[in-house]
C-alpha cells in the first residue's frame, strides 16, 4: 500500500482539500481585539484606504483577504485536479508530471508558510509537500 501511488496521490488530496476548508475558516470568524494596540491594528486594517493607483482603493484587510482566498483556491484546485487524474485513470508519466509541477509550486508555498506563518499552515502545507513528494518517488509503474 505505501508502495503504490494512487495510495499516496489520496493522502496528498486529502490533505490538500482540508488545508483549503482549514484556511477557509478564517473569513467566518472576525478577530476580536484583546488590547488597545490591536484594536488599532485592526481599525487600520479594516478601514484605512490606500490608493493603488488608477482611483483604485483598497483597505490592506481588502488585500489580505485576496491574498488569503487565492490561497484557499489554489490548494482547492490541486485537489481537484489529482482527484480528475485518480478518476480518469490518467497514464502515470502524465500523473508524475502534474504532481512534480505542484511539488514545485507547493513546496515554494510550504517554504514560505514555514517563514512567515503561525504553526497550523506550516504543518497542513508541510503534510501536503510530503505527500506529494512520496507521490513523485512511488509513481513509476501502473497501479
Amino acid at each position: 500500500m505505501l508502495k503504490r501511488y494512487t495510495f499516496w496521490l489520496w493522502v496528498a488530496i486529502v490533505f490538500q482539500i482540508l488545508t483549503a476548508v482549514a484556511h477557509s475558516l478564517s473569513f467566518i470568524a472576525a478577530p476580536v481585539p484583546s488590547n488597545e494596540t490591536e484594536r488599532q491594528l485592526l481599525d487600520i486594517l479594516a478601514n484605512y484606504r490606500m490608493d493603488m493607483g488608477a482611483g483604485i482603493r483598497r483597505t490592506p484587510g481588502e488585500l489580505f483577504k485576496a491574498l488569503s482566498s487565492c490561497f484557499s483556491l489554489l490548494y482547492l484546485l490541486c485537489g481537484l485536479i489529482n482527484i480528475y487524474l485518480l478518476r480518469k485513470r490518467v497514464e502515470v508519466g502524465v500523473v508524475r508530471g502534474l504532481v512534480g509541477i505542484q511539488l514545485l509550486v507547493l513546496g515554494l508555498c510550504f517554504g514560505i508558510m514555514a517563514l512567515c506563518t503561525f504553526l497550523p499552515p506550516i504543518i497542513l502545507t508541510g503534510l501536503v509537500f510530503i505527500t506529494l513528494g512520496a507521490t513523485y518517488f512511488t509513481a513509476t509503474q501502473r497501479t
